[in-house]
């Protein structure tokens, strides 16, 4: 498991970050409803490589849970650059799924973050997205929050192997359910579900083009939430048309298909 020692507070909210390894700076973006511990498998091959920093969005993982929160993708990026000036990095790598890649593309189009290489995959950054589900919870917040525990457990379970093309262990399972339960976390995940709003990446979608950076997208070719389609469409706004397509992976690719990310990561070729 990544340790997450530190604590940074952004806007009241107090976020849990950690720090490993040597060589340049590498900073992992994760999605919902994961946090930092997806990148628990794949940190450790990288560490020799890179310094890495990972941290837990607003109101998910090991940060700060609390009632009205504002977890949306509209604090997220402006928290990215936050956590840029206290690490004092100006360009380094980005690594980024899901919300995270969303929260890459915001900090570098609304904030003017900019990085030396940015690998992105199976992240929300096209119209459009948003399920059944997601716009369920948005009706029903209240309901939902307040399930008995056993059925949020038996939905968020269910919920979180629909991310994944394999069948996910009880051990990721356990890493991915612990902060969504209990008297703080489950409101918590119903809160993130609510809040999300595909207006959230309309904002910077018009403004995609290519980046004066590296730019290298992967996409799992099994992705059920988001189609590789939709993934082919992003590169050829912001990489030429250059994509890896995974193959047997789902959305969640650092379950399904670690190796890839590790090796598109070490992969120098231009």
């Amino acid at each position: 498991m990544l340790q997450l020692q530190n604590t940074f507070t952004q806007n009241g909210n107090q976020v849990a970050w950690g720090k490993t390894g040597r060589g340049p700076p590498l900073v992992l973006l994760h999605g919902t409803p994961f946090s930092s511990q997806v990148w628990r498998r794949i940190a450790p091959l990288l560490s020799s490589r890179f310094t890495l920093y990972f941290f837990d969005l607003i109101g998910y993982g090991e940060s700060e849970k609390r009632d009205d929160q504002n977890v949306s993708l509209n604090v997220q990026n402006g928290l990215l650059s936050a956590l840029f000036k206290h690490w004092n990095l100006e360009r380094p790598e980005v690594l980024a799924h899901d919300f995270g890649g969303a929260t890459a593309m915001r900090a570098w189009h609304i904030d003017g973050l900019r990085y030396s290489r940015l690998t992105i995959f199976d992240a929300v950054v096209v119209r459009p997205w948003g399920s059944p589900f997601v716009a369920h919870v948005r009706e029903h917040e209240v309901a939902f929050a307040g399930m008995p525990a056993y059925m949020h457990d038996a939905l968020l379970r269910a919920y979180l192997q629909t991310a994944a093309h394999r069948p996910l262990s009880e051990e990721a399972l356990r890493v991915y359910m612990k902060p969504w339960l209990g008297d703080i976390g489950q409101p918590a995940f119903y809160r993130q579900i609510a809040q999300m709003d595909q207006v959230q990446t309309d904002e910077v979608q018009d403004g995609y083009g290519p980046m004066d950076c590296d730019v290298r997208v992967l996409w799992g070719d099994k992705d059920d939430w988001i189609p590789f389609e939709r993934g082919q469409e992003f590169a050829n706004l912001i990489a030429g048309g250059k994509i890896t397509r995974i193959p047997d992976a789902g959305h969640l690719v650092q379950e399904d298909a670690p190796e890839a990310i590790v090796a598109a990561m070490l992969d120098r070729r231009d």
